[in-house]
């Protein structure tokens, strides 16, 4: 069986900044894999990559089977990401956000409204919360609908960037039983966390990195899995250069090209208010 998630020598970048600088990765299907990694590591780059929000560089990047190198865009459908961003509507309520989520990712009619009612009931968004625009919402509330975004398009893929951040206690729990549901039923889930007791006790093994690249992995709950701390970035690649490797990037160990500031840099993107549309699309 084909890997969920293929990864080889995979350099992106943030425009001549890399984010990622050879990472190698696999993640097979129905596995709960952990990204662990200091501020600048490359995690939320690697998952923005795994969805299509971030272009290949070079290297390979194959995601449920969809060449990443290729088309970018026909993977969206099958993934279901979670940022630090919630990518929602703040002048829509979060029933609107869900089935607007729904339908761009090919849900409609009376399964949307099921999906939505059911995702909404599960992360208690019912009652006035369902016709509250997100604008009023708290953060935990706006966390929670974006969650719930993610549950009713029922990926394939689960994408999660720091999923426990804004929530409280009984929420976290919440989210732990959903992700584990979801394994259940066939999804693969990959997330990066600095929280390695909530973390840890879903994931199937951890893989550390630093700098942009994989260092290690282990699994999950091994007390000795190494700390991975940054080096000096090293200068942005040539403009002159027009497919940078891994090797370009230091791949000597401790090399650290990229940093927290830039590990989050948005996509350029010039496609206008249909960019909007695609990121409610993959949430």
């Amino acid at each position: 069986m084909a890997p969920a998630v293929h990864l080889r020598e995979a350099v992106a970048l943030a425009d001549r900044f890399p984010l990622l600088a050879g990472v190698t990765l696999e993640v097979g299907e129905g596995e709960i894999v952990h990204l662990s990694g200091p501020n600048g590591a490359g995690k939320s780059s690697l998952l923005r990559l795994c969805c299509g929000l971030l272009p290949l560089r070079s290297g390979e990047a194959v995601v449920l089977g969809h060449d990443l190198a290729v088309d970018r865009r026909e993977v969206r459908r099958q993934v279901g990401y979670l940022g630090h961003a919630s990518f929602l509507y703040e002048e829509l309520t979060v029933e609107e956000n869900l089935r607007f989520a729904l339908r761009a990712s090919g849900v409609g009619g009376a399964e949307a409204s099921r999906r939505a009612t059911g995702a909404m009931g599960r992360l208690g968004l019912t009652g006035r919360l369902s016709g509250t625009t997100v604008v009023k919402l708290s953060a935990g509330q706006r966390r929670r609908t974006a969650i719930a975004v993610v549950l009713g398009r029922r990926p394939r893929l689960w994408l999660l960037d720091e999923p426990h951040a804004g929530l409280d206690h009984d929420a976290r729990v919440l989210l732990d039983e959903i992700v584990s549901e979801a394994r259940a039923g066939g999804a693969t889930v990959v997330l990066s966390s600095h929280e390695l007791g909530s973390a840890g006790a879903l994931a199937d093994r951890v893989v550390h990195l630093a700098g942009g690249r994989t260092v290690s992995g282990s699994s999950a709950g091994d007390a000795d899995a190494p700390s991975a701390a940054a080096a000096p970035c090293p200068d942005p690649l040539p403009m002159s250069d027009p497919a940078p490797t891994a090797q370009q990037f230091g791949r000597a160990e401790g090399a650290s090209p990229t940093s927290p500031a830039r590990d989050n840099a948005s996509v350029p993107d010039n496609s206008g208010p249909g960019r909007r549309a695609e990121a409610v699309h993959v949430a």
